[in-house]
């Protein structure tokens, strides 16, 4: 899906950066053709400072994709999620990042979880990138305990697993 609405943008990388920012921040679309978070309002000008282009550039991008049926249905209904990765070292926790070999192999998501839970580490938060909207998808898991080193070792054992990291 992700390189479907970037090939719509195909002749302008100024366009698609603003299509990549929208897309990883959870921004959407009204019907005015403001970006917007929620019913708060982000002002073209900084979305454009943002990513380094002129603001003439978001306005383009967003008219565009009120003009396209599918784009408006996507960035109309796209919403963030709060994530307590940020907050981690604030609120003491642990953050496992995973890249898998094959983010689209069933099952990455219950192995993982099963293999804490056989720890008795419970979690706090799962977040999934979405292999279709980025290049190297990653799974992130949000603990309020440590993690064994009995625990590391057997994720990162996973057939599958190619990179783990903790933060």
């Amino acid at each position: 899906m992700f390189d479907e609405i970037m090939e719509k943008f195909e002749g302008s990388p100024s366009q698609q950066a603003v299509i990549r920012l929208l897309l990883e921040r959870g921004f959407s679309v009204n019907d005015d053709g403001r970006v917007v978070s929620g019913g708060i309002e982000i002002p073209n000008t900084g979305i454009a400072r943002e990513i380094g282009v002129d603001r003439r550039v978001v306005d383009s991008t967003t008219d565009a994709i009120l003009e396209d049926p599918e784009l408006r249905r996507i960035f109309q209904n796209i919403s963030q999620v709060p994530s307590l990765m940020d907050l981690a070292p604030v609120l003491d926790l642990t953050v496992l990042s995973i890249a898998v070999d094959d983010a689209d192999q069933k099952g990455i998501v219950a192995t993982i979880t099963g293999t804490l839970a056989d720890h008795d580490v419970s979690i706090r938060q799962t977040i999934s990138e979405d292999p279709e909207f980025t290049d190297e998808p990653r799974l992130y898991l949000v603990t309020d305990q440590d993690l064994s080193g009995e625990a590391i070792t057997e994720i990162r054992d996973l057939e599958f697993v190619r990179k783990i990291e903790l933060q």
